[in-house]
């Protein structure tokens, strides 16, 4: 089955409203993408809870996905009656359907950690150099060990875990920091995150690994302390679990934060001032990773 797609340019003040009528039109879909990606005037956005960045490029490129039997061009005609715009310049074309799993599949292949620590997807065999391997599927979980903060925490994991250390990942998605923690050989591992679907794929890549590794909603965390944390977020909401996820280091363990671009850093090592003194351990492709060990007592 095919499918056609219109594609045109917006500007930022009336993207949205352009996106809302042609699917009230009878659009499948509406991609937005900068239309200057993979040039030097690209601009990167960023959208995280309670962030006031606009939502849409100053210009958006709209790509509008419609059913193979759909009239398009009427869809686009009615949605630029209910804007109160004239119809924009566009293209139309076909889009061939395809294996969108294999396709999902090929953009991921085994991932060098460190030269005897690799993530490999479960669809691949491990390389021989492997002497360590996380097996993952990520399922519908965040977290595949390619993006640069997940990358940064494995790394930071590889060099700080200890043997017989107790670990809680907090934002667990696939579950992948956890097992990653528990193959490098800590004692005790507990992953947790507010999605269901993290919480079966941890479980379902623990046992695909043959590691110990339990995976709970927050609210099944119970309560203790760690040797180690990490929290591979986004800076605001690291900023707000500042007091809980202080409170779940041990006097003297230690902390991992990521998901915070490097202008956030300073906001997020602010919040956690109280209990760690932290700073940058590595930084990749403008994310870095912050990290530091808890200071004496359990004060709240």
């Amino acid at each position: 089955m095919s499918y056609l797609a219109l594609r045109f340019d917006a500007d930022a003040d009336v993207a949205d409203a352009w996106a809302d009528a042609l699917l009230d039109a009878g659009a499948l879909a509406v991609d937005a993408s900068d239309p200057r990606s993979g040039t030097d005037e690209e601009t990167p956005q960023y959208g995280e809870p309670g962030a006031t960045a606009a939502a849409w490029w100053p210009v958006s490129r709209l790509c509008v996905l419609f059913a193979a039997d759909a009239d398009p061009e009427s869809a686009l005609q009615a949605a630029a009656a209910a804007t109160g715009r004239p119809v924009p310049p566009h293209e139309r074309h076909t889009v061939a359907e395809q294996d969108w799993v294999r396709a999902t599949q090929a953009q991921f292949g085994p991932i060098a950690i460190a030269p005897d620590f690799w993530i490999v997807p479960s669809w691949c065999a491990p390389p021989a150099a492997a002497a360590r391997v996380v097996t993952l599927d990520p399922g519908l979980a965040f977290g595949t060990g390619s993006h640069p903060t997940t990358r940064l925490c494995l790394e930071w994991l590889h060099e700080r875990i200890l043997p017989g250390e107790r670990v809680l990942d907090y934002g667990c998605g696939s579950g992948i920091l956890a097992i990653g923690a528990a193959v490098l050989g800590a004692r005790e591992v507990v992953g947790t995150d507010v999605d269901p679907q993290a919480i079966r794929a941890g479980d379902a890549n623990a046992l695909a690994n043959g590691v110990s590794a339990r995976f709970v909603l927050p609210d099944a965390l119970g309560t203790g302390t760690f040797d180690v944390v990490v929290a591979n977020i986004l800076a605001n909401p690291l900023v707000l679990l500042a007091p809980a996820l202080a409170a779940r280091v041990r006097p003297g363990g230690s902390i991992a934060l990521s998901g915070i671009l490097e202008p956030q850093a300073a906001d997020v090592i602010a919040a956690y001032a109280r209990w760690f003194t932290l700073g940058t351990w590595r930084s990749r492709e403008g994310w870095v990773l912050l990290a530091g060990t808890r200071a004496g007592g359990l004060q709240a």
